[in-house]
C-alpha cells in the first residue's frame, strides 16, 4: 500500500493493538522490498426499508445510495419482490497485495510501488470471474508509481495512486476497516463496498498523477499535483472529452502532539476543466476542510466539503445540467467519534451526508438526488496483532428532489487480516 494508506491503516491498527503491522521486509542487494497488504471478507445483508414516490427510469432516486430492493416491471412499492440482498463480500478496503521497493542512490530516496486488488464478491455462475456477475467484477490495479526525493526538499511521484483531493476524508473513515453502507449489494459483483463514500465525502479515486510533496516542516506538509483529466465524469463517455488541460489537485495538513493529545487538520481542493463534443463546457471545483483529535482513547473527526459541478459521490457525476448549462452545487460532511476500550476493542459511531442542489424547475420535479445520509455504528476488535474482527450496522437514506425516498439497513460481520 502507498505511504498514506499504510500510515492510515497502521494508525487504525495501532488504535486496536499495541504494535502496527510492518509488512514482509526482504533485503535484495541495493533494494529493500516490502510485501504488504490485507485479506478481508464480510457476511453482510442489506435490507430495504421501503421506497416512496414515483418510479422513474428504473429507480426512485437517481444517484441514491440506499438499496431500493428488487421490483417487478410496474416499479411501484406494492410490486416489491425482494427487499433483501445477502452477500459474502470484500469491504471498503479491497483485498490487497502491494510490492514496494526502496533504495538510496545519488543522494536520492528512490521508490516504486505496484499493487493488485483481488476481491471475493463475484457471484457469477463460475465463481472465478470467468463469467462475471457484473461488469464491475474484475481484478483491480490501483497503484503503479515511482517516486524520488530527499527529506531536505521533498519528493516527486509519477504514476497512479490515490487522488489528492478528499484523500484524508476516506483515510480517516472508521469504515475503512469494515463495510459501511451498501454492503451486500456488492454481492452482485462490485469489487468493494461504499463505506462513507457519497454519504459525507466525494470519492478520491485512483488517478494518474505527477505530484510534489514538501518536506515535513515540524508537522506541516503540502502536496500539489496534476492529474489525468479523463477521470471526471457526468455520464459522458471519456472519449468525447476535449482535454484542454490537466486536473489540478492539492492539499495541506498540520499534525501535532502535546502530552497525550494528538491531532491533525487539513484542507484540500480540486479543479477540472470539462469540454465535450456534447457542447458542455464548464469547470468543476471542490474544496474541503477536516480535523481529527485524539486523547484518552477517544478520537473525534469532523469533515466538510463544498463543490461546484462536483456531484456528490464520484467527482463530476450529476454535477451539471446539460439542458440549462448550469453547474449544480453540492456540499456535505461527516462527524465521527471512536473509543478504544480496555479490551483494545474500538467502538465508534459516524454520521455523514452529501447534498446536491437543483438548478431548474425540471430538476426540482425529477428523481434527481437531493441527499444521501448515513449513520454507522461499529466495533473493531484485534484478535491478534494482525487479525481484526469487525461488526457494523449502517442505515442509509436517499431523497430525491421530487421528495422520492428510499431507506435501507446494512448489517455486516467479518474479519480483516493485515500483513
Amino acid at each position: 500500500m502507498n505511504k498514506n494508506i499504510k500510515l492510515a491503516v497502521a494508525g487504525a491498527v495501532l488504535a486496536l493493538s499495541a504494535t502496527a503491522n510492518a509488512g514482509i521486509i526482504i533485503p535484495a542487494g541495493e533494494w529493500t522490498i516490502d510485501i504488504n497488504g490485507n485479506v478481508n471478507g464480510f457476511m453482510s445483508q442489506t435490507r430495504s426499508d421501503g421506497v416512496s414516490g414515483t418510479h422513474t427510469s428504473g429507480t426512485y432516486v437517481n444517484g441514491g445510495l440506499a438499496y431500493e430492493g428488487q421490483r417487478d416491471s410496474s416499479g411501484v412499492s406494492s410490486g416489491l419482490q425482494s427487499n433483501r440482498q445477502n452477500g459474502i463480500t470484500t469491504g471498503l478496503l479491497p483485498a490487497w497485495i502491494g510490492f514496494t521497493g526502496k533504495t538510496r542512490q545519488n543522494d536520492l530516496d528512490v521508490e516504486f510501488t505496484i499493487s493488485l486488488q483481488p476481491q471475493i464478491s463475484d457471484n457469477g455462475v463460475t465463481g472465478d470471474g470467468a463469467v462475471p456477475a457484473s461488469s464491475t467484477s474484475q481484478f483491480l490495479n490501483r497503484q503503479t508509481y515511482l517516486s524520488f526525493g530527499d527529506k531536505s526538499w521533498g519528493s516527486i511521484k509519477i504514476g497512479k495512486d490515490l487522488g489528492i483531493f478528499a484523500s484524508d476524508a476516506i483515510l480517516n473513515d472508521m469504515t475503512l476497516l469494515g463495510v459501511g453502507s451498501g454492503g451486500s449489494i456488492s454481492g452482485s459483483g462490485d469489487n468493494t463496498t461504499l463505506g462513507g463514500i457519497g454519504t459525507g465525502y466525494i470519492y478520491a479515486a485512483w488517478k494518474g498523477q505527477v505530484a510534489y510533496t514538501t518536506p515535513n516542516f515540524n508537522g506541516f506538509q503540502a502536496t500539489v499535483g496534476m492529474t489525468n483529466p479523463n477521470q471526471i465524469g457526468n455520464g459522458i463517455a471519456a472519449n468525447t472529452f476535449n482535454q484542454d488541460r490537466y486536473g489540478y489537485e492539492g492539499k495541506a495538513s498540520y499534525s501535532f502532539a502535546a502530552n497525550d493529545v494528538t491531532g491533525k487538520v487539513w484542507v484540500s481542493g480540486a479543479s477540472y476543466d470539462v469540454t465535450s463534443s456534447a457542447t458542455q463546457s464548464y469547470t468543476v471545483t471542490a474544496g474541503d476542510v477536516g480535523a481529527t483529535l485524539s486523547a484518552a482513547g477517544f478520537t473525534a473527526t469532523g469533515y466538510y466539503y463544498k463543490g461546484e459541478g462536483a456531484g456528490a459521490t464520484f467527482l463530476g457525476v450529476n454535477g451539471y445540467n446539460s439542458t440549462t448549462s448550469q453547474k449544480r452545487d453540492s456540499d456535505g460532511g461527516y462527524v465521527q467519534l471512536t473509543y478504544v476500550l480496555p479490551t483494545k476493542t474500538k467502538v465508534g459511531v459516524s454520521y455523514g451526508e452529501s447534498n446536491l442542489d437543483a438548478v431548474s424547475a425540471a430538476d426540482r420535479t425529477s428523481n434527481l438526488l437531493d441527499s444521501n445520509r448515513r449513520y454507522t455504528v461499529g466495533a473493531y476488535h484485534p484478535l491478534t496483532k494482525h487479525l481484526n474482527l469487525v461488526a457494523e450496522y449502517s442505515n442509509t437514506e436517499s431523497k430525491a428532489q421530487n421528495s422520492n425516498k428510499a431507506e435501507s439497513d446494512t448489517y455486516s460481520a467479518g474479519a480483516i487480516l493485515f500483513f
